[in-house]
């Protein structure tokens, strides 16, 4: 046929011709797969694949919406009254009626991994106690602090009043970490994870991705919050009536940080119930630098700030890490080729096992540890804590005593006579932001201020094993951060009457473990005060004399240095002493 004139072809023709197009088609498709496939080599004999493209990555979920389509907020009060019948019944006094007193088991709705709870060959071992910091505050065994002795007031005795400090719930993690950070390792396993790939226990982080937000309280620490609110209600709830019988309501402190906030307002609502107006009054005062907080000094406190003094424990952690982690390094590296893992990727590894966990619930990162490893991850925080905010620390005393001076004000229902350190003199001196007089005091803080308080009071039992060493875990040890300042730790400075007593008594119950005071000059000794009671007029006076010799212009502000690790040490968290001119 000529130009311009189709050709008739049968159906056979047809197939054929199509057949040859697709067949060509599939080996170009082929041929470019294959091409791409070597821009990424194959895993590794025994790995499955390489990290997926989102390995590594942050994972957000946005909620509220910021303008949901179906919201109609005059369609749903919050009150459209008819609440039906609403008498109160008697405030509860547990203190006071129980023959017991109950204790906190710590971490409802968390699952632990199973491979430690399962082992038979050892002891019962609660992970969750040992995170140091992080862990769910929980009751300490009777006797841990040396004082065999319940929280539950003595025989012939009434509690009078109740002086609690206690710290925000479980949140996500801070936003700078001076050693390990979660965020730190989930960026450096993003950053190229065609380039690794993980099997064995480590193959989740293949896919894994980072679903913790910063700093805010998670649910778990929402809850942490209400419970304590409920628990000192049932508790305390009694003490109420001094204010009914005054006309006035109870002024409860927090700091303006948003976790802070979060968790007062769910302590109250656990305490007072729901609504809050008219029950009480929350004091929000401003965490920020220029603004005097004894809840948050370290922000009017610039040696604290400094890493050489404030941060003086990283160069243990460091140190201690590298011992009880070399065996777990040794044994995590050969399943991730292509990644070289450091002692403190393994370590972050092990702060990520407590923050998914108090976060969502789980964490497979928590398998990848023996018990042993556990019990140095909790030592390392208590390292961390002894040298930067506890005895070990050159700021400790001077960031507590703030607190202290308020702590003595209350007590003798005296105003303070010299503000001279992070006491904020126009919040103090107003009755309406620091009344006295009152039976009942609830103030919110951080870990670091539990610990600088306990450091000011000379409570000096939890340093007998101080200076902490870095190169093994003594046994029996004092200072354990889990039992002082965990997740929704609670400090009660507890009033007592007693029959057997001329004076008011007061004990310190740090998560329902009894302290012994007689290293507060004038206290008895335990075998003299079996319940750890202290005469309230002794107490006051030593507090005294700790507030006369603390010089809060010297340790914040005064120009001193201290060497790195062993060359210094303190177990009283002051700075070295003024050189005489």
């Amino acid at each position: 046929m000529g130009r311009g004139y189709s050709v008739l072809q049968t159906p056979d023709e047809t197939t054929r011709r199509e057949r040859w197009v697709w067949v060509s088609v599939g080996y170009v498709v082929g041929l470019l797969s294959g091409l791409l496939v070597l821009r990424r080599p194959l895993a590794p004999f025994g790995y499955s694949s390489y990290g997926a493209p989102e390995a590594g990555s942050t994972v957000v979920d946005r909620f509220p919406p910021p303008s949901p389509t179906n919201a109609f907020p005059s369609l749903f009060p919050s009150d459209v009254g008819h609440p039906g019948p609403t008498p109160t019944g008697a405030l509860p006094a547990l203190v006071l009626t129980a023959p017991a007193y109950p204790l906190h088991s710590g971490a409802p709705h968390l699952l632990p991994p199973v491979a430690l709870t399962n082992d038979s060959s050892k002891h019962p071992f609660d992970i969750f106690r040992h995170w140091g910091n992080l862990s769910p505050w929980f009751s300490v065994p009777s006797s841990t602090f040396g004082i065999d002795a319940s929280p539950h007031p003595p025989h012939s005795c009434r509690v009078t009043g109740l002086h609690l400090l206690h710290r925000h719930g479980a949140r996500y993690p801070t936003g700078q970490a001076s050693y390990g950070g979660p965020a730190n390792f989930s960026a450096r396993i993003a950053r190229s994870p065609e380039s690794w790939n993980a099997h064995g226990q480590l193959e989740f982080l293949n896919h894994w991705t980072y679903k913790l937000g910063e700093e805010i309280l998670t649910p778990f620490g929402r809850q942490q919050l209400y419970d304590l609110g409920v628990s000192m209600r049932i508790k305390y709830g009694f003490l109420l009536r001094n204010f009914s019988q005054a006309n006035a309501l109870p002024v409860f402190r927090t700091e303006s940080q948003d976790r802070m906030l979060s968790s007062a307002l769910n302590f109250a609502l656990g305490f007072f119930g729901h609504p809050l107006d008219g029950k009480y009054q929350q004091l929000i005062t401003i965490e920020d630098h220029g603004f005097n907080n004894t809840l948050a000094p370290s922000k009017t406190c610039p040696n604290a700030r400094d890493h050489a003094k404030g941060d003086r424990g990283v160069h243990y952690v460091r140190q201690w890490a590298d011992i009880y982690l070399q065996d777990a390094l040794a044994r995590l590296q050969p399943q991730i080729h292509g990644l070289h893992l450091s002692i403190e990727d393994v370590y972050t590894m092990q702060q990520l096992c407590a923050y998914e966990t108090i976060a969502l619930g789980y964490s497979k990162f928590c398998e990848l540890f023996t018990q042993e490893e556990w019990e140095g991850f909790d030592y390392s925080v208590d390292l961390n804590f002894w040298y930067s905010s506890a005895f070990g620390s050159p700021v400790a005393r001077a960031q507590g005593i703030g607190y202290v001076q308020e702590l003595v004000a209350r007590l003798t229902h005296t105003p303070i006579a010299l503000h001279n350190s992070s006491t904020n003199a126009t919040l103090d001196d107003d009755p309406a932001t620091f009344p006295l007089g009152q039976s009942l005091y609830v103030d919110a803080t951080h870990d670091t201020l539990v610990l600088n308080v306990i450091t000011a009071l000379n409570l000096s039992n939890f340093a007998s094993d101080g200076p902490l060493p870095a190169d093994h875990i003594p046994p029996n040890r004092a200072f354990k951060t889990s039992h002082l300042a965990p997740f929704a730790s609670n400090v009660q400075f507890q009033l007592l009457s007693c029959t057997s007593s001329p004076h008011p008594l007061i004990r310190i119950i740090i998560n329902d473990g009894v302290v012994p005071l007689a290293s507060i000059r004038g206290c008895p000794s335990v075998a003299d005060a079996p319940h750890g009671t202290c005469p309230l007029p002794a107490f006051v006076a030593a507090l005294g004399e700790i507030i006369q010799s603390t010089d809060w212009a010297w340790g914040c502000l005064g120009e001193w240095e201290v060497p790195p690790g062993t060359a210094w040490n303190t177990t009283t968290g002051e700075p070295p002493a003024k050189r005489l001119a």
